[in-house]
């Protein structure tokens, strides 16, 4: 089960609608344990993409710019999450969460607007 940092979303200054954006307390210490070794304050883009086999496929990566139209979250920690008008559009009220499996670990967005996935998890449709 995920656990929520808060029933509210994450905090933005960006003036947006809808559901906002969740983090578990397990996405944030993962994002600021990689921080932490990599001496960095970067953010964590999250962007959706067109691809896999769904038909859109969710895409995550460090960086430390961002564009004025972006849309910047943050965590209680100060954990920074940006994407763009387009990619919150599609994961509105979406959660990420970082899950350790007997497979592997990875970061997981679990989005109520995905109408359905693959078989693997990395793609999704939201028609």
């Amino acid at each position: 089960m995920t656990e929520i940092l808060s029933d509210m979303p994450l905090q933005t200054t960006s003036v947006i609608e809808g559901a906002g954006f969740f983090m578990s307390s397990r996405a944030e210490n993962q994002i600021l344990a990689l921080r932490r070794e990599d001496q960095k304050q970067q953010r964590l883009r999250v962007n959706v993409d067109s691809g896999g086999c769904a038909g859109f496929q969710y895409t995550l990566h460090f960086e430390n710019t961002y564009l004025e139209e972006d849309i910047i979250f943050s965590s209680p920690a100060q954990v920074e999450v940006i994407m763009d008008k387009m990619t919150y559009e599609i994961l509105q009220g979406s959660t990420i969460d970082y899950v350790e499996e007997l497979i592997g670990a990875a970061f997981v967005i679990k989005n109520p607007n995905a109408k359905s996935a693959c078989g693997c998890g990395n793609s999704f449709s939201v028609i």
